[in-house]
């Protein structure tokens, strides 16, 4: 089996400043590839790994390739992780990684529906046991609510027209697959605009997994909580994998390492607010050529890591 290729290893490796001691939460674990680097560094002290994630495959395979001494895995979302602890009675934890990217192996399995290079049924679930699907959501949203999602989540230039076309397609018959997607995204978007951006619905897909999967609020909910989690000392490292949720990271980093919220034109702090993290990365680091040469979904990732100093 092909060795899993996580994104900026070494960078993500540096920022946790592992403590052969410490326990660390990996809230995205998916093949393992960070766990398993993080695990090398715990093996010769009394530190583990707590491994979440909402794909019931990741957490199989994990189970089966990482060592079973240093790590509890939990299928669940990140959103989680205070109970999770709770239950483990664990106060706090000395990193906290998320890795917000789709996993190489959901991508490359068609049927579960990501990808619109190839033809399956329209799924886009992470957790293949919850309810919602990406066909539930194209079959029965009103025009307007697709129409939102297309424009906020896949900032989608065309996207009151593709809900339209959607619509209009669903009257007929319902959409089942993937190309069934495509077809109408296509059709929805003039010719001209086609021939650049790369594929015609690669916003439209995004915008829909986003949805399908409650990603955005997930992970604004465990951007807000996780310092909460942290001792002190302990750190919050986010790869994120497109602008929406790059924003959401570095904004929520800032506002939590501000120590005074007051208007400018007060003359003394009357907000009592006390920062509870210092922003490590000023710019999020990405990947340099030789990586995304080895890795070319790695051109896209982009690395933050903030502090608990409180």
């Amino acid at each position: 089996m092909e060795m899993h290729q996580p994104v900026l290893l070494e960078e993500v490796i540096e920022l946790l400043k592992i403590d052969k001691d410490g326990i660390y939460l990996d809230g995205t674990i998916g093949r393992g590839g960070h766990a398993r680097e993080i695990i090398a560094r715990l093996k010769q002290g009394e530190g583990f790994l707590i491994g979440i994630d909402k794909d019931r495959e990741a957490i199989r395979y994990c189970q089966e390739n990482l060592p079973t001494e240093k790590i509890e895995l939990f299928h669940s979302s990140f959103v989680e992780a205070g109970e999770i602890l709770a239950q483990l009675g664990i106060e706090g934890v000395d990193g906290i990684l998320l890795d917000l990217g789709v996993s190489s192996p959901q991508l490359d399995k068609a049927e579960r529906g990501f990808t619109y290079q190839e033809d399956a049924p329209l799924d886009m679930r992470m957790n293949q046991k919850q309810d919602m699907t990406a066909a539930k959501i194209v079959n029965n949203y009103s025009q307007e609510e697709l129409t939102e999602i297309l424009r906020e989540y896949g900032e989608e230039r065309w996207a009151s027209r593709i809900a339209e076309f959607i619509v209009k397609r669903r009257e007929r018959e319902p959409l089942a697959s993937t190309y069934d997607l495509v077809e109408v995204i296509k059709a929805a978007i003039p010719a001209g605009a086609r021939r650049s951006g790369g594929h015609p619905a690669r916003r439209a897909f995004q915008a829909l997994r986003i949805e399908t999967n409650n990603e955005l609020k997930e992970v604004e909910r465990m951007l807000e909580m996780g310092p909460g989690l942290l001792n002190k000392g302990g750190r919050f490292c986010v790869i994120s994998f497109h602008s929406l949720e790059d924003r959401l990271v570095k904004h929520t980093f800032r506002e939590k390492a501000k120590s005074c919220v007051c208007p400018p034109d007060f003359p003394i702090c009357r907000c009592d607010k006390v920062a509870e993290l210092k922003v490590v990365t000023g710019s999020p680091l990405q990947a340099d050529q030789e990586e995304i040469e080895r890795n070319p979904r790695s051109r896209s990732a982009k690395l933050r890591a903030a502090e608990k100093i409180c």
